[in-house]
């Protein structure tokens, strides 16, 4: 009696485990890499703001994300600190994802390019990236306003986000009319 009642117990207990995971499977959104993305300067640019864009709630492609980036890349804030001094912050993709990634989510973020200086030489590029941030894509007004950094490699095959290096616009560094549209 005692071995059926252990019997029962595992089978139950088991189905549970199993109808928990496939509905936990179910709600999450499976993303795929789109490999096409990383074909062009232009393409890997407008991936790389259409990834980490979407309204409040909506989940973000992090594999498309980290697809982008050679490894070792590094995203570079920078800015000043409470006592105006100013400094950087090294993160790699994951620390991105693991320190921004909740709040994009919570609060809806979109990234908006406005325009773009890009220099090249031989397999490397510098983009110069002007951006407006807002919560929704139908705000009318930005909250932020910065330029982005970006290093790119063409290994010959595929473009490379090799360092994101940027800074919010302020109030005493407004973004340079060279700079804007």
């Amino acid at each position: 009696m005692k071995k059926l009642l252990v019997f029962l117990l595992i089978s139950v207990l088991s189905f549970n485990i199993q109808a928990q995971e496939k509905s936990m499977k179910e709600n999450e959104v499976e993303f795929e890499i789109d490999s096409t993305s990383v074909l062009t300067l232009d393409t890997t640019i407008k991936t790389l703001y259409a990834v980490i864009s979407g309204e409040k709630g909506v989940k973000r492609n992090w594999k498309q994300f980290k697809f982008l980036f050679k490894p070792d890349a590094k995203l570079i804030p920078s800015g000043k600190d409470k006592a105006e001094n100013y400094r950087v912050r090294y993160m790699s993709p994951n620390d991105y994802i693991e320190g921004s990634g909740k709040w994009l989510v919570e609060n809806g973020f979109f990234e908006k390019e406005i325009h773009r200086k890009i220099d090249t030489f031989g397999n490397i590029t510098q983009v110069f990236s002007t951006y407006e941030s807002f919560h929704s894509e139908s705000d009318d007004m930005p909250f932020m306003r910065g330029i982005n950094s970006i290093q790119l490699l063409n290994d010959g095959k595929r473009w490379w986000v090799i360092n994101i290096y940027w800074a919010q616009e302020t109030k005493d560094h407004p973004i340079p009319k060279k700079y804007l549209h």
